[in-house]
């Protein structure tokens, strides 16, 4: 069974940093495209960042120039490093995984605590 965990939320003050991870397991990483996404009380779940198997980045324009994702396919890991965080960034945030080739598998984490407060 293909499990992707999330670790490194929590509360952090305005302005501060925060590095989540996302350790996949049972799947063959180096062919999927991973992402974050997250979601806020009362709003729908939004693209945060994406990773593709070449190591393209994505981002939402509300995240471009404070967070940085990447990946390390010898640990099956996925990063997402948060600088400069606001109330804003409040938000469950989910690891995502979609295969590139077919079949288009996708899978998703269950979710990791951002509170962004002073």
């Amino acid at each position: 069974q293909v499990q992707l965990v999330e670790s490194g939320g929590g509360l952090v003050q305005p302005g501060g940093s925060l590095r989540l991870s996302c350790a996949a397991s049972r799947i063959s990483f180096s062919i999927y495209t991973m992402g974050w996404y997250r979601q806020a009380p009362g709003k729908q779940r939004e693209l945060v960042a994406t990773i593709s198997e070449s190591s393209v980045t994505n981002y939402a324009d509300s995240v471009k120039g404070r967070f940085t994702i990447s990946r390390d396919n010898a640990k099956n890991t996925v990063y997402l490093q948060m600088n400069s965080l606001s109330p804003e960034d409040t938000a469950n945030y989910y690891c995502n995984a979609k295969r590139s080739y077919f079949p288009l598998n996708t899978y998703w984490g269950q979710g990791i605590q951002v509170t962004v407060s002073s």
